[in-house]
């Protein structure tokens, strides 16, 4: 479903992303942990194009992300024909984004509406699927102000899923919560991968990478340090820096 080959991405002079190799398959769950400035939320960026790499390649379901290639050059899409891949990929941020003068059940319907051009009424009832799958049905009606993070969060999710997308990014997704709402927001994700849902996760949550994970990077300066089955990485380390990190969390 993703393949990176030697993506990196840089600011000015900063280099953010080193030359990034990764596979993910379809129906799977890729975990990726590792400290602050790592590179891990900017790569998460890259793959649905919100940042444009530096060098490499990246594709997402056999297609290119961001450009065209013909005898060898890349030539860059239109930001029209990246905005139509984008719409296959649902990304979930820390922070929760939602428009604060809609209800749950409006933000969730806005983009079918808007973008894939949905019938209205249609896309409100799958909408309320969506909110009763996140364990929100009885609050659909409510404003973002009236709900918990948590709860503003599994409308996130929802409003991604409203697209039907292939692959959903999570940005660290739980970071901003409440620690006694983090379970919530995990036990929706988990029901997405028990789906066949691929996704990519960022996160600090260890146990749900191992629980959930079917594989864990693990990042460091720009550069994939270790990666492998989540429990393998977790109980027994090969790389120093991979050590030390995992030492400090677990």
């Amino acid at each position: 479903m993703v393949k990176a080959e030697r993506v990196r991405k840089h600011f000015g002079r900063v280099e953010v992303l080193k030359g990034v190799d990764l596979e993910v398959m379809p129906r799977t769950v890729m975990c990726v942990v590792g400290p602050s400035g790592s590179g891990k939320s900017t790569f998460l960026r890259c793959i649905n194009h919100l940042e444009q790499i530096s060098g490499g390649r990246l594709w997402v379901d056999g297609e290119l992300v961001g450009y065209r290639q013909r005898g060898g050059k890349l030539y860059e899409l239109k930001e029209k024909e990246v905005a139509q891949h984008r719409r296959d990929i649902g990304m979930v941020f820390q922070r929760f984004n939602l428009f604060p003068h809609m209800t749950a059940l409006g933000n969730v319907v806005e983009a079918p509406v808007q973008v894939r051009g949905a019938n209205r009424a249609d896309a409100r009832r799958r909408g309320l699927e969506l909110l009763e799958r996140v364990g929100l049905g009885e609050r659909c009606d409510m404003y973002p102000s009236q709900l918990s993070g948590g709860q503003q969060q599994r409308v996130a999710i929802a409003r991604a899923l409203a697209m039907d997308p292939k692959l959903m990014l999570f940005d660290e997704p739980t970071s901003a919560l409440d620690p006694e709402l983090v379970g919530e927001v995990l036990d929706v994700m988990r029901g997405l991968a028990e789906a066949g849902m691929t996704m990519i996760v960022v996160t600090h949550e260890m146990g749900f990478a191992r629980e959930v994970g079917d594989q864990l990077v693990f990042m460091d300066d720009g550069v994939v340090v270790e990666a492998g089955n989540p429990r393998d990485v977790i109980n027994s380390p090969q790389h120093e820096r991979t050590q030390a990190f995992l030492s400090k969390v677990l």
